[in-house]
C-alpha cells in the first residue's frame, strides 16, 4: 500500500484549513497514495488561545468530518485527519482523529488519550482526554492501521496497545511543537516505536512557525523510507506486510516479550 504523510500549518481560519486539507488530499491521490494522513487538529489550531479557551469543536457529523469523507470518496483513497470534537455540556473539546475509507465511509475515530501537559503547554485546559475504548485499529488497503496522536508518541505502551490489536502500521497525526531538541525527539521516537514493535510508523506533523514539520514514514527496522522537511506538502512511501514479516523473522522481539500492556483505570 502506498501511504502519504501530509503537512501544513493549521490556524484559526477553518475555511483556510479546510482548503489546505482538500489540496493535500488531492495531491496525495495524484501521487498514487491509497492512504493519506493529515496532521493533528487540522480543522482548527489556536495554540496561543487567541479565541479563548473554547469550546471550538464540531460533531463527528459536522462540516469538517463530512468534507474529509467526501474528499476520500471523490479521490478514491483513505484519509486520516485530526479535528476538534465538541463534547455536549463541556467547555472542553476532544482532540479527535477521524478515519474514512476510499468510499467515504467513516471507519471510526480516536480521541487523544495523553494530553500534552508538558514543555510549558497544558492541553488539559482546553481538551478532554479520550476514554479507553477498544484499540483504534482499522482495516485499510489490506493492512491493519492503528491510530494515535502526537504526545502519545512518548508513551511506548500506547503503541504496544494498538500493535497487540493487530496494527501493521501506526498512523500518528501530530502538531509537534518546535523547540530546543524537539525535532530530535520526534525523529528518535518515531524510529524507536517502529523498531520496538516491528511495525511501520507514519507521523504527519504540522509545519512552522509553531510546529516542526518533519513528517516521516519509518519502516519496521527503523529506516526512514519517506521524510519531509519544513515546507507544507506530502511525501509518499510504500508499505508491505512482506517487509514486516521479514523484519520479524530477524528480530522477533514481539514474540520474545515477557510483559503485557493493560490500560490504567483512570
Amino acid at each position: 500500500m502506498k501511504v502519504a504523510v501530509a503537512q501544513f500549518a493549521a490556524g484559526r481560519d477553518g475555511a483556510a484549513n479546510m482548503q489546505a486539507c482538500m489540496t493535500l488530499i488531492a495531491d496525495a491521490a495524484a501521487s498514487g497514495a491509497e492512504l493519506v494522513i493529515l496532521p493533528e487538529v487540522s480543522m482548527y489550531f489556536d495554540p496561543k488561545r487567541q479565541d479563548g479557551l473554547g469550546p471550538h469543536g464540531q460533531s463527528l457529523d459536522g462540516p469538517f468530518a463530512t468534507a474529509i469523507a467526501d474528499a476520500a470518496r471523490a479521490h478514491g483513497l483513505a484519509v486520516i485527519a485530526g479535528m476538534l470534537e465538541a463534547v455536549p455540556g463541556s467547555a472542553r473539546d476532544y482532540n479527535t482523529v477521524v478515519v474514512a475509507d476510499r468510499t467515504g465511509q467513516r471507519l471510526g475515530h480516536y480521541r487523544k488519550i495523553h494530553l500534552y501537559d508538558a514543555f510549558g503547554f497544558r492541553e488539559s485546559d482546553t481538551y478532554l482526554p479520550g476514554p479507553f475504548d477498544e484499540p483504534p485499529v482499522f482495516d485499510i488497503g489490506g493492512l491493519r492501521v492503528g491510530v494515535l496522536t502526537c504526545y502519545d508518541l512518548r508513551f511506548p505502551e500506547a503503541f504496544r496497545w494498538v500493535v497487540d490489536a493487530g496494527a501493521d502500521l501506526v498512523a500518528l497525526p501530530a502538531a509537534w511543537i518546535a523547540g530546543p531538541g524537539k525535532e530530535t525527539h520526534w525523529q528518535t521516537l518515531l524510529a524507536a516505536r517502529a523498531i520496538e514493535n516491528t511495525v511501520y510508523v507514519a507521523g504527519a506533523g504540522q509545519t512552522g512557525p509553531v510546529c516542526c514539520g518533519r513528517s516521516a514514514v519509518v519502516d519496521p527496522a527503523g529506516v526512514t523510507i519517506a521524510g519531509a522537511a519544513e515546507a507544507p506538502g506530502c511525501v509518499l512511501a510504500e508499505v508491505s506486510r512482506d517487509r514486516i514479516d521479514a523484519v520479524r523473522a530477524i528480530n522477533p522481539s514481539l514474540a520474545n516479550r515477557r510483559f503485557s500492556v493493560i490500560p490504567a483505570d483512570r
